[in-house]
């Protein structure tokens, strides 16, 4: 399901993970990664969910296969590509920022401050407040290039 270097870079998110090296990650595990980052207050309903996303504990094995399932329902890129155009009539390769940000917080499965915040950070607009969703569209389906390094 993945090559040897995928493995290797989930090897070391599930170590990072797995706080207290016990070998299985637990809510606990989840609430110290959460707090490294930054987010102090997760709920434990929040955590509970993501726990009950697992048919039992989460060592490696489960954790990759909990993201090859996860991975396996990604859409291809020129369907994710093809949504975005939706967007962009002129097909310029690029939306507005302050567009996009409407739909994002204000259609379906809205995203949070946080959301946004995160999501600029990852792609940010040029000078003229375009998006680029090709770009977008390549790093959910291939992952970023930084990362590849």
């Amino acid at each position: 399901m993945f090559d040897q270097t995928q493995i290797q870079e989930f090897k070391e998110a599930f170590t990072v993970i797995d706080q207290n090296r016990d070998g299985i990650i637990d809510k606990e595990d989840l609430r110290d990664t959460f707090a490294a980052m930054g987010r102090l207050n997760v709920k434990n309903e929040e955590l509970d969910a993501m726990m009950k996303e697992a048919s039992g504990p989460i060592n490696f094995t489960v954790f990759l296969t909990m993201f090859g399932e996860k991975l396996k329902g990604a859409d291809p890129e020129d369907v994710i590509t093809g949504a975005f155009k939706v967007l962009d009539p002129e097909g310029k390769g690029s939306i507005k920022k302050q567009f996009l940000e409407e739909l994002l917080t204000t259609q379906c499965d809205r995203f949070s401050k946080e959301e946004i915040k995160n999501m600029w950070a990852a792609f940010p607009p040029d000078v003229g407040g375009n998006v680029d969703y090709k770009n977008i569209c390549y790093v959910i389906t291939h992952g970023d290039a930084k990362d590849q390094e």
